[in-house]
């Protein structure tokens, strides 16, 4: 396999961030700002393009900055599975900064410029997590993200938003303080190094079964943005953020670099072959399938319509888990994958959650009878949007379902294969109820006998035009999975 070395991946982490600075330069020329984030997002996603060709030849890229011990080194080495998420969060940061414009000024949010500039320096620190050769530079990255997309959570500055934000900061900060620094520094302790390798840093370590046990349960709950239960309150709590917010970093960056870290450690730190040996990987699989259950349960009972998507990215996320621990080739693809199928999908639907707030100013599902005739766009994208988390084929959520269902045979786990059909049901229920009610109830009912004012509501073409194209992205990546799926297969050694 070839290794090049190059600069790019920093470039690709630096461009944001250099963007942050001159969009607070420029806060009394918003226009622009907003431009120049436009601008900036589509250089970061050429950066970031420009390596595909040499990581789908089977190649990777490297990059040492400095060395800060013996085997521990502020190290970029982009390889297939940072490479898919590298490609969705930069091609994402296009569609939203577009959006955001029409958002934050539709809906007349203060500040702004302090917005647009953490937006911009956290897709730097998703994308340099993409990136990191090793444990020491993914935690640098991990927790400038959990700091950075703070003041984003608290934005509207209310007593609400300092709830949520609380909340958000001490699961996010707390669980990595504590149970990922033990993690770490035990890793060190008996490999002497923290770098990822292919079949897992700790593969051939000698240590005693409960220590690596403990240390395993370590990072999968220290990584806390992954959402598994019971670490996963801060996510909905977080839905107080404006939806640009919610869309983007809790639909992809902050929640992705969750479980793209647990990815990570299942691969690339303790390896297959060795949660195998342990019997951790069918214990993990319970775990997230409890998770994934309980959550679609959860979106079922909540009328706010951010919050079923929370609880919905909630139960989502565990299938790129699931997917991984359940240690069979297919299966893992099908988890990888599911990254982008997730992404695509459920960022178009906390967009549109965003258009009808923008639009009716209405937060409630109870409250959208009749809402489709006025906001068609924004309704037929929720509706391909929902397709996709269901698992309705040609949406993208159908291909990665179908790895982790195949996944789930090859393994002889049949109550798994029962619990991905369970989920998929329980998402048609609380989704599709939310198309029904648009385009085939009476405008004025919302469904508990309620009267709803008939407000001058219609379409706003900055935030209507990004979630229609990502709708149809959602629906393109699963006619067209090749680029995902060749990633996840050369990240797991199918060849």
């Amino acid at each position: 396999m070839e290794t090049i070395y190059s600069i790019r991946p920093l470039l690709a982490v630096l461009v944001s961030l250099l963007t942050a600075f001159l969009i607070l330069a420029l806060d009394k020329k918003p226009n622009v700002r907003d431009t120049a984030s436009f601008i900036a997002a589509i250089i970061k996603f050429l950066i970031v393009a420009s390596m595909a060709p040499i990581i789908l030849s089977g190649g990777s890229i490297e990059l040492n900055l400095f060395t800060i011990l013996p085997g521990i080194d502020f190290k970029f080495k982009v390889d297939a599975l940072g490479m898919v998420f590298a490609t969705i969060s930069s091609l994402l940061w296009i569609f939203a900064s577009v959006y955001s414009v029409g958002y934050m000024r539709s809906a007349h949010e203060k500040s702004q410029t302090r917005f647009f500039a953490c937006f911009a320096t956290s897709l730097s620190a998703a994308v340099g997590g993409a990136f990191s050769a090793n444990l020491f530079t993914l935690i640098i990255f991990y927790e400038v993200l959990s700091l950075i997309t703070y003041p984003l959570v608290y934005h509207k500055e209310t007593e609400e938003s300092w709830e949520g934000s609380k909340k958000y900061i001490v699961y996010l900060v707390g669980t990595s303080k504590i149970l990922l620094l033990i993690a770490i520094a035990a890793t060190y302790y008996l490999v002497g190094s923290l770098d990822f390798m292919p079949q897992g840093l700790l593969a051939n370590v000698s240590a005693s079964p409960l220590l690596l046990t403990i240390v395993y349960f370590c990072y999968l709950f220290g990584f806390a943005k992954a959402g598994i239960m019971p670490f996963h309150a801060w996510l909905p709590a977080a839905m107080v953020a404006p939806t640009p917010v919610s869309a983007l970093l809790h639909a992809v960056a902050v929640v992705k670099m969750g479980v793209f870290c647990a990815l990570r450690i299942i691969l690339n730190v303790f390896g297959q072959g060795l949660l195998h040996t342990l019997d951790l990987g069918i214990v993990t699989a319970y775990i997230v399938s409890f998770t994934i259950i309980m959550a679609s349960i959860y979106a079922l009972t909540t009328d706010n319509l951010k919050t079923r998507l929370a609880y919905s990215t909630v139960s989502q996320l565990s299938y790129v888990i699931l997917g991984a621990v359940l240690l069979t080739p297919i299966s893992t693809v099908g988890g990888i994958v599911h990254i982008a199928s997730h992404a695509f999908s459920k960022i178009t639907l906390f967009f549109c959650a965003g258009a009808i707030y923008c639009s009716a100013h209405k937060t409630l599902i109870s409250e959208l009878s009749g809402i489709g005739k006025k906001l068609p766009w924004t309704m037929t994208a929720f509706f391909l949007g929902s397709l996709s988390m269901i698992g309705v084929p040609p949406a993208a959520g159908f291909i990665s379902k179908w790895y982790i269902a195949l996944g789930s045979i090859e393994a002889k786990e049949i109550p798994i294969l029962i619990i991905i059909l369970v989920s998929s049901l329980l998402n048609a229920g609380y989704f599709l109820p939310i198309t029904y009610k648009a385009f085939f109830e009476k405008e004025g009912s919302c469904g508990h006998g309620h009267h709803v004012e008939n407000e001058d509501v219609k379409e706003i073409p900055m935030v209507a035009i990004p979630l229609f194209l990502t709708a149809i992205i959602s629906i393109a990546v699963g006619l067209y999975p090749d680029y995902f799926v060749q990633l996840a297969k050369i990240a797991v050694g199918i060849k």
